[in-house]
């Protein structure tokens, strides 16, 4: 058995503009290195297409707040930098793989970790398995700076760090690639 801790994990959240396709806003990444979750970087991006207003009511960030943000293009290689690590983790991975793939084009992702797969099937029968109702449960927000708010990049990118070291506990490598296929009706609708 592997100590799920002889990795590297980037944990990344992305807000978006709330186009179709969505676009990048902002993203965050939150290394966890030897078991233990880092310093995490963060970025506002000038998106090609303005924030909508439902977007806007998500996550709060206005089309004032990244007129001056740089471009994708400009961060590309600090992202690049952010994402290497053996495992990238998220919740409801999909929707924030699938923008970092449209931004990154020939970007290769690592082997995902998906928080709320793994929380669905290594803590069966929970109410829910949204982000916010995990960070209540398991008290994940407990001394983040007030200044950092839920549906913003950097606070979910930190919860799900903490959630991903929760539910890693003292697994083993292999128990946490264990993951069955297929989602269920509490996957978090991409709110962007």
């Amino acid at each position: 058995m592997t100590d799920w801790t002889s990795l590297s994990y980037v944990v990344v959240d992305v807000e978006g503009n709330g186009q179709q396709p969505p676009d990048l806003v902002e993203l965050a990444a939150v290394p966890i290195v030897a078991g233990v979750a880092g310093e995490p970087s963060s970025w506002l991006v000038k998106p090609d297409q303005p924030i909508t207003p439902f977007a806007r009511r998500i996550h709060g960030i206005r089309n004032e707040q990244v007129e001056e943000a740089p471009t994708f293009a400009a961060i590309e290689a600090e992202v690049l930098k952010a994402l290497d690590a053996s495992i990238l983790v998220a919740h409801n991975a999909h929707v924030d793989v699938g923008v970092l793939q449209r931004k990154l084009g020939d970007w290769e992702c690592p082997e995902i970790f998906d928080t709320l797969k793994l929380a669905r099937r290594l803590m069966p029968g929970r109410p829910s398995y949204k982000l916010g109702a995990l960070v209540d449960a398991f008290d994940l927000a407990q001394d983040l700076p007030p200044d950092l708010t839920p549906h913003r990049a950097t606070y979910d990118a930190i919860v799900t760090a903490r959630l991903f070291v929760h539910l890693a506990g003292r697994r083993s490598l292999e128990e946490l690639r264990d993951q069955p296929t297929g989602g269920s009706s509490d996957d978090e609708p991409a709110l962007f």
